[in-house]
């Protein structure tokens, strides 16, 4: 018995954690052995970790599958995901032999910059859970694209717009169709994807197939092209995205509730949303790529 209840963590312990797609420095505060997967009734670790640099509201407890050991190679790993996550913001060239007016109004722009950032931070907190089993889901679709080469199959069937009518469907007696909120936030739902899916949810491997794509569906949004893989990337993006809009606490909350409904729902039918074998890409797609 006492095989089985070993810990591979320990409190006050350093590690990297999966949060989402992405690993971040965290510290064990608590241990505990629970059950996992209430239905079959399969025990586990579980951990309670702080992440560093965080607010205590973002603690949560995680099972053992999502930390890794903090020693070199996980923290190229580490760095690897960092590099590939397709939110990652590139360096702006320094531009040489500026005039004294020039940076007086780098200057302005520089302090305009602060006070936003610093109204930023003092927006109300959005923290949107996603399901383990969906995060797992994200780790794999990172590691089939970045590190095998692999792309998602386009068109997708079902495509988001498509997912977000099969979830309205399944609300229909709960929800209602006059329900004006609900109805917002599907429609909310569908307007970021199609503003972010070119700027923000593509890895780069992905860039020429979405090139590709879009000159053969010119009549076509991004939300009737693309599928459940790149719909859930964009829920690990919404808590960043809904703090820099003006929405107020109660918005916030109604916003969040559904959303997390949403993802509960997508849980629940990953089989049917979601891919369990991506396509490998050609050579000539490799080679396009990389020049």
């Amino acid at each position: 018995m006492a095989n089985k209840r070993q810990m591979t963590f320990e409190a006050n312990e350093n590690v990297l954690c999966f949060h989402g797609p992405l690993l971040y420095e965290a510290k064990i505060l608590k241990t505990d052995w629970r059950v996992l997967d209430p239905p079959h009734g399969d025990e586990g670790p579980v951990y309670l970790v702080h992440y560093r640099g965080w607010k205590q509201t973002w603690d949560e407890w995680v099972p053992e599958s999502r930390a890794l050991k903090m020693n070199e190679a996980n923290l190229a790993k580490q760095a690897s995901l960092k590099e590939s996550y397709p939110g990652k913001k590139k360096a702006v060239p320094k531009t040489s032999g500026m005039t004294e007016s020039s940076d007086r109004g780098k200057k302005r722009a520089k302090d305009a910059s602060v006070d936003k950032e610093e109204e930023f931070t003092k927006r109300p907190e959005i923290k949107v859970p996603i399901p383990d089993s969906l995060k797992a889901q994200l780790v794999d679709d990172w590691e089939n694209i970045t590190k095998h080469q692999q792309l998602v199959p386009l068109p997708r069937t079902p495509n988001v717009v498509q997912i977000l009518e099969m979830y309205r469907d399944s609300k229909k007696d709960k929800k209602g169709k006059n329900d004006e909120i609900f109805q917002e936030v599907l429609s909310g739902i569908k307007t970021y994807f199609d503003k972010c899916l070119g700027n923000l949810l593509l890895y780069r491997f992905e860039r020429q197939q979405y090139v590709d794509i879009r000159k053969r569906n010119t009549g076509k949004e991004d939300s009737e092209i693309y599928g459940g893989e790149h719909l859930l990337r964009l829920f690990v993006q919404f808590p960043m995205l809904i703090a820099h809009t003006q929405m107020d606490q109660d918005s916030i909350n109604a916003l969040r509730e559904n959303l997390v409904d949403v993802l509960k729902w997508m849980q629940k039918n990953h089989k049917e949303l979601l891919l369990s074998e991506y396509e490998n890409a050609s050579p000539a797609y490799q080679s396009i790529v990389k020049s």
